[in-house]
């Protein structure tokens, strides 16, 4: 029976907090070297977490949705943020870099097949990995969805949330000159690769801030201030991201080779009043994935510590937990 939700602090709904048994530093190539870590029973069934931005790392709290009795957690910092290194850097990090080094992983600790979860970025690069990889992909949890468009984009950084938000999108847009306002990304890209560290750390609190005021439904928009050293390595790896396009081929790649993991169990949890990635890109996802089961959570937002959210996630991976046999793990 799923557990009851309440809108109880989100810490009350997940498992208590665990160390790893296993922590390292692996070697990836091109001058990275990546955070990894494993939670859980090293007996377990296998899940992975891909952690959002791109440039957040992960926290001790992303082991939590996990039953440790039941799961291997496999969680790592992908290239430049968190405690990989080198820190904040874009070169030689693109999503496919990204998929490369989840294989990687993969091989080094032994593992055949797993479960993928992932959330914001996160579902970006879950669905982009099990499109790349649908013989390693046991099952899919994602949340959050973002599937790296121009849409999307131009909602965030192009004035569609300002328009709820008119406060503080006047905070993000006031540093940049008005001839320059019809491109956000590219004209926050200039200031947080200017090569001066005071001006990019400051741009990047402010790309950072905007984001993370509207994550939350219960905030009010009200965050405090990030971190320089994450702040800058966030703002800058996902600018670089967002500049690109998410290195796709084209703007609707993700949908288009949705066949490609339509056999594979799937969970796609969505914040009704989801700011920052609207429910739309859930529904059309959910109508390209017949394996997936689309939970749409009323009030909340994008945040993975909304209370609802985070219910609805540890539910969707005691379900799972359940299907070890089904799933072949």
């Amino acid at each position: 029976m799923d557990k009851m939700v309440s809108q109880k602090s989100a810490v009350a709904h997940l498992y208590p907090s665990i160390d790893p048994f296993d922590q390292r530093m692996l070697d990836v190539g091109d001058g990275h070297r990546i955070y990894v870590e494993q939670c859980g029973n090293p007996d377990g069934m296998p899940v992975v977490v891909f952690h959002g931005g791109p440039g957040g790392g992960c926290s001790p709290a992303m082991r939590r949705y996990f039953d440790p009795a039941h799961y291997r957690i496999v969680l790592f910092d992908q290239r430049g943020c968190g405690r990989s290194r080198p820190h904040a850097r874009v070169e030689q990090n693109t999503t496919w870099h990204l998929v490369r080094d989840i294989e990687h992983i993969r091989d080094v600790l032994g593992i055949d097949r797993w479960i993928v979860f992932g959330g914001s970025w996160g579902a970006t690069l879950s669905l982009i990995y099990g499109q790349s990889h649908p013989d390693r992909t046991a099952a899919m949890v994602v949340r959050g969805v973002f599937l790296m468009t121009k849409r999307e984009l131009d909602w965030f950084y192009g004035g569609g949330a300002g328009r709820f938000w008119p406060d503080l999108w006047a905070k993000f847009t006031k540093p940049i000159p008005e001839d320059e306002r019809d491109d956000m990304i590219g004209a926050y890209h200039k200031r947080l690769f200017s090569g001066d560290l005071t001006q990019e750390t400051r741009f990047a609190r402010s790309w950072a801030a905007w984001e993370n005021a509207l994550a939350s439904i219960d905030s009010d928009g009200v965050t405090g201030e990030s971190p320089a050293e994450y702040a800058r390595a966030f703002s800058r790896i996902e600018n670089h991201y967002f500049k690109n396009g998410g290195f796709l081929a084209d703007d609707q790649q993700i949908l288009d080779r949705m066949d490609r993991v339509a056999h594979i169990p799937g969970v796609i949890v969505q914040g009704r009043f989801d700011m920052i990635c609207p429910p739309e890109s859930a529904y059309a996802l959910s109508a390209r994935w017949p394996e997936a089961k689309l939970r749409m959570i009323p009030r909340a937002g994008h945040a993975l510590s909304e209370p609802r959210i985070s219910a609805e996630l540890v539910n969707a991976m005691d379900r799972f937990a359940s299907q070890r046999k089904l799933l072949g793990l």
